[in-house]
């Protein structure tokens, strides 16, 4: 065993290239568990945040619990959740939706009461009712914070994706679990798995920071 750790490449090019297929559909499996944490906590962000920005009395409480939520570890969720939904999707999803849920509640809520009070009266002036201003003038003007927690949110949960390895599922965390697992460390597998995950995270990152910029021309307008 010991021979064949000093003599196993600490990269190995051929394997990746008989793996290629299921390098791209572990990708693939990375990208959905993502997009479907990000979509879902989204979603549950906005409805509390809005309920937190009409009853202002709730946002204590949402975040305190959305904040307990953040600080259980993942594989605590996971055998929290177990017993009712089994392992698979739903209790992998549950981990990482919750994880999400803090950062884009306090971004929501912080861009919209950071909208100068003088564009509110003006919109009141203008006859914009509560929801129409919301809608219409200050969520577009808290966009920028708003995607700054989705760009922090996204990261996070492409890093918490390698650890539903542990379900059956994790993306590129499968090929970190096993290089882990193997009777011989395989580095080749681990190391795929870290440098993809990064990657995604990475080309993620940016992209939000572009599609930001696109829908708040403005912000660019202001920096030149």
């Amino acid at each position: 065993m010991i021979l064949a750790q000093q003599t196993m490449p600490l990269f190995d090019w051929t394997w990746v290239g008989r793996n290629l297929d299921n390098i791209w559909d572990r990708t693939l499996e990375h990208l959905k568990l993502t997009g479907f944490a990000l979509v879902v906590g989204l979603a549950l962000s906005i409805a509390l945040a809005a309920l937190a920005l009409r009853r202002p009395r709730t946002y204590e409480p949402i975040t305190a619990a959305t904040g307990i939520m953040y600080t259980i570890p993942s594989l605590a969720v996971f055998a929290l959740a177990r017993p009712w939904f089994g392992i698979g999707f739903v209790t992998a999803e549950i981990a990482l939706v919750s994880y999400t849920l803090l950062i884009l509640i306090r971004n929501i809520v912080a861009g919209i009461n950071g909208v100068p009070p003088g564009v509110r009266e003006a919109a009141l002036g203008m006859g914009y009712r509560d929801g129409e201003r919301l809608r219409r003038i200050e969520f577009p003007l808290a966009l920028p914070v708003i995607v700054a927690g989705l760009r922090i949110a996204t990261v996070t949960v492409i890093g918490l994706v390698t650890v539903t390895s542990l379900l059956g599922l994790g993306g590129l965390g499968f090929f970190i679990l096993d290089g882990i697992r193997r009777s011989v460390i395989f580095p080749t597998g681990i190391i795929v798995g870290v440098v993809l995950s990064v990657a995604l995270a990475a080309i993620l990152d940016l992209a939000l920071l572009a599609v930001g910029r696109i829908l708040t021309p403005w912000t660019r307008r202001d920096a030149v």
